[in-house]
C-alpha cells in the first residue's frame, strides 16, 4: 500500500534526524509531488503518523514533526512546570479564565458535591517551548481557598495551596482516557477539530482526606507519555 510506503519513508527521515522536532512539513501539495502520489493518498499516510504521534498539526499552520513526549508520572505530585523543567522542557501557563461558578454535572460528580454547589473554575492552557500541548479545567472547593481568584494562577495550585492555605495533596484518584479536541478546546490548542486527545482526569484529597479539587486534562496525545514505576510488595 503506498500510504504506508509514504509513513514509512517519514519515519525513516525523522530516525534519521533529517526531520528536526518542530519542524514544518512541506505544503500537502508539494509533500503529494514529491512521493509522485495524490493528495487523498498522502493524507492517509499523515493521519497514520499523527496517530503515532510522529507528526502534529496546527490549524490552518500545517504538519510538524513532534518533539519528544514529556513523560507524565501519575504516582508523582510535581506540579507541571517543575516537571517539564526537570526534562530539561521549557513551560509556561497561560490563564483563560478564572471564576466563581455553579458546578456543573462532571465538577459536582468528581467533587461529591450537592446540585447547584458553588466552585471555582479556573481553565489554563500550558505550552512546552512555545507549543500548547494541554488544556486544563479545574474545579475548586471555594471554601477551603476563600480569596484564590485574587492570585497569579498562571502560577502552581500545588504551591498556592501549600504557601497560602497550608493545604497539600495527600491523595490522588486518576483515570486516564482517550478523546478528541472539539470546539474552543481544539482552538486554544491550535488544533483542528477532530484531533487526538489524551484525557487526564484527577481528583485530589488533603492531608485530612477531603476532596479539595479536580481538574480535566486535555492533552495533545503527542505530547505526553505516561510512565510509571511500581515496587511490588513480597
Amino acid at each position: 500500500m503506498q500510504y504506508v510506503k509514504i509513513k514509512d519513508s517519514i519515519v525513516e527521515q525523522i530516525e534519521a534526524g533529517m526531520l528536526s522536532p518542530r519542524q514544518k512539513l512541506p505544503a500537502e501539495r508539494k509533500l503529494a509531488e514529491s512521493f509522485d502520489t495524490t493528495r487523498v493518498t498522502l493524507r492517509e499516510a499523515l493521519s497514520l503518523l499523527e496517530a503515532e504521534g510522529r507528526i502534529y498539526r496546527e490549524d490552518r499552520r500545517g504538519w510538524f514533526i513532534s518533539p519528544e513526549p514529556l513523560k507524565y508520572d501519575p504516582t508523582q505530585t510535581i506540579n507541571f512546570p517543575n516537571m517539564a523543567l526537570s526534562q530539561n522542557r521549557v513551560p509556561k501557563t497561560e490563564v483563560i479564565s478564572a471564576k466563581g461558578t455553579l458546578a456543573n454535572k462532571q465538577a459536582a460528580q468528581l467533587l461529591e458535591l450537592q446540585p447547584f454547589s458553588d466552585v471555582f473554575r479556573v481553565d489554563r492552557v500550558r505550552y512546552l517551548e512555545d507549543r500548547p500541548v494541554v488544556y486544563v479545567t479545574n474545579y475548586i472547593r471555594p471554601e477551603l481557598f476563600p480569596n484564590l481568584l485574587d492570585f497569579d494562577l498562571s502560577n502552581s495550585l500545588t504551591d498556592i495551596y501549600r504557601d497560602h492555605f497550608s493545604v497539600c495533596y495527600q491523595k490522588t484518584r486518576y483515570r486516564i482516557s482517550t478523546s478528541t479536541l472539539l470546539g474552543d478546546t481544539a482552538q486554544a490548542l491550535r488544533a483542528t477539530s477532530g484531533t487526538p486527545a489524551m484525557v487526564v482526569e484527577r481528583v485530589n484529597y488533603n492531608q485530612h482526606g477531603e476532596l479539595i479539587d479536580c481538574d480535566i486534562e486535555y492533552w495533545r496525545h503527542d505530547a505526553i507519555s505516561i510512565e510509571s514505576t511500581a515496587e511490588l510488595q513480597r
